[in-house]
């Protein structure tokens, strides 16, 4: 056996201490100082949160017990001598007589009344034999609205949106009939789709006349097929008397 090959010496299965590789050398620009220094030479102050230095306060300036209460002005002596009134006047003070008005007080009240407009007594309404009075003019009793000079007549809005409204069922059925033109549709007349009508009221007559007319018991296939086909027949004419009914206007293809 040839040793010389390390891979396969037997001294590579004794297991050996596991050593951890040394670290990479850490990276440091070489632009580190310059930016610093750059940075230091652009920085202002009070930029960031507040002054970079502040005053600190002195130990002697501490928060004193009723130092923030409101100072109450100086007291005063009181005196109960003191009037704080002025006096009643007495007994033998006599006051300034002798002063009269020359206006005649009664003539002028008669000329007012006189010459004034009698007010007239706000309208009234009693609806209860107690005599509970209400006011008239608020109780929706007076015809007021009818007075009006545009009562009744249709505003000038709803007018315009009627027109507009025409106009558009207008553009809508030129619309249609170039259509049915174009697609050489045949409009049904009154009389016609009235006919029509009156055909598939009277087949449907008929045919619930024949399906009233089936045996009571069905006991057969033919029996049962009949009855089917009956009842599919009725449906059907229902359907289309419904569709007639509830269209005015009916167009078909011209074949």
């Amino acid at each position: 056996m040839d040793t010389t090959c390390f891979s396969e010496s037997i001294y590579n299965l004794i297991p050996s201490d596991w050593k951890e590789p040394p670290h990479r050398p850490r990276y440091i620009s070489i632009f580190k100082t310059s930016i610093k220094d750059n940075m230091q030479k652009h920085k202002m102050a009070m930029k960031s949160m507040g002054p970079p230095k502040v005053e600190v306060p002195s130990p002697k300036d501490f928060l004193k017990k009723h130092s923030k209460e409101k100072t109450l002005p100086p007291k005063k002596m009181f005196d109960r001598n003191e009037p704080r009134k002025p006096p009643v006047p007495l007994r033998t003070d006599h006051p300034v007589m002798g002063i009269q008005s020359e206006k005649n007080f009664v003539n002028t009240n008669a000329a007012d009344v006189i010459m004034g407009v009698a007010k007239k007594p706000k309208p009234i309404y009693v609806d209860k034999r107690t005599g509970d009075k209400h006011d008239l003019e608020t109780s929706g009793l007076v015809p007021k609205y009818i007075n009006k000079k545009d009562y009744g007549v249709t505003p000038e809005y709803i007018c315009k949106r009627n027109e507009e409204v025409k106009k558009a069922q207008e553009e809508y059925d030129n619309y249609i009939q170039e259509n049915l033109r174009k697609a050489a549709m045949k409009r049904l007349s009154d009389e016609e789709r009235e006919a029509v009508l009156q055909g598939l009221k009277k087949n449907w007559e008929e045919v619930h006349k024949e399906f009233q007319s089936l045996s009571v018991f069905i006991d057969s296939i033919p029996k049962k097929i009949r009855k089917q086909k009956l009842e599919e027949e009725m449906k059907q004419l229902e359907h289309d008397i419904s569709i007639i009914e509830k269209h005015k206007i009916i167009y078909i293809a011209n074949k």
